[in-house]
């Protein structure tokens, strides 16, 4: 494989045997990245094993000219990161970029959400994230060098209804991301994240009755993290941006959430006071029953208003003609 930018260096993608993680595995091999495809082949809520999807991806890399070796751990176990970070220090040497983007789905509405679809999404994504970063993290530390690339989601930094668990585990990994830029900045290593939209088997295994109750209950479609039309929304899409941001060119890029999304990549801010009231003292609830909503939520709407059926004490009446009235 030609000389690149990559070259060299060793990567871990968990995630990998299809979607988004393919893509990153693929790029980042064609860049000169030698690859540990990590997939353990399940099913989109976690279940099953097949070792399929990873070694398909492996040998697509071989078969361009690249180098990469199969992994089939799950990131929701200690054993299970330290051994991905193993199999590219075994096989490779080192380990110079990790990817985070395997995950699941075990979406419900949170009155009906159970405790164990809560505890495996997060075991998956957040605690995944930490399962991989820390083993990642320690060489990285002696090498004075590394990527880490993490993957949040619009679910978590807007909010999704019926992923009260994704999206938990989604606004965690943004915090994680921007605290792991802390600690290992000075080392010569940087965190950043990711909230892609792309058009993969998770997306495309939510119903349309789910779609529609989404909609209705407030669905985070149209923020800068992900907007709701996009011309193309191709997997494939995500994986130039994560290709830079390993690259040397994004040294000095840390601790930020990139939204990706076909031909669209913007910077998100960081969660930062929008708008403030202040007084020298201590407000009264009095004073609070004016300044909120006139001066600061003026103007910004309720995702998820409660229905019409639904009587709400302090909610202005409907008029006749539709409108609200004071009584």
């Amino acid at each position: 494989m030609a000389e690149s930018r990559l070259a060299g260096r060793a990567a871990v993608v968990t995630g990998a045997g299809g979607g988004i993680g393919r893509g990153i595995a693929l790029l980042l091999a064609a860049e000169g990245a030698r690859v540990v495809v990590n997939d353990p082949g399940a099913n989109l809520d976690g279940s099953g094993h097949d070792n399929g999807p990873a070694d398909q991806v492996v040998d697509e890399i071989k078969a361009a000219g690249g180098s990469a070796v199969s992994n089939y751990d799950s990131v929701a176990t200690v054993a299970g990161g330290e051994a991905m970070v193993k199999a590219a220090l075994d096989t490779f040497g080192r380990v110079d970029i990790l990817v985070n983007v395997a995950g699941i789905l075990r979406d419900r509405m949170i009155f009906n959400m159970n405790e164990e679809e809560w505890d495996a999404v997060i075991a998956v994504h957040l605690k995944g994230h930490y399962n991989t970063i820390k083993p990642a993290s320690i060489m990285m530390r002696q090498q004075r060098s590394g990527r880490i690339i993490n993957f949040s989601s619009v679910s978590g930094l807007v909010g999704n209804a019926g992923q009260a668990n994704y999206g938990a585990a989604k606004a965690g990994i943004a915090g994680l991301t921007r605290v792991v830029a802390r600690d290992m900045g000075r080392y010569g290593v940087t965190c950043n994240a990711i909230s892609p939209g792309a058009a993969t088997r998770m997306t495309q295994s939510v119903s349309d009755q789910a779609r529609q109750l989404r909609t209705r209950a407030g669905m985070a479609a149209g923020s800068p993290a992900e907007p709701a039309e996009a011309p193309v929304r191709g997997p494939e899409m995500i994986a130039p941006m994560v290709a830079y941001l390993a690259s040397d060119a994004a040294w000095n890029i840390n601790g930020w959430v990139f939204g990706v999304q076909g031909g669209q990549v913007g910077v998100l801010s960081h969660p930062v006071a929008a708008r403030t009231i202040y007084k020298h003292g201590m407000w009264t609830l009095d004073e609070l029953d004016h300044m909120v909503p006139n001066v600061l939520l003026k103007g910004v709407d309720n995702p998820a208003p409660p229905a019409g059926d639904v009587d709400v004490p302090g909610r202005p009446k409907l008029t006749e003609d539709g409108g609200q009235g004071n009584g």
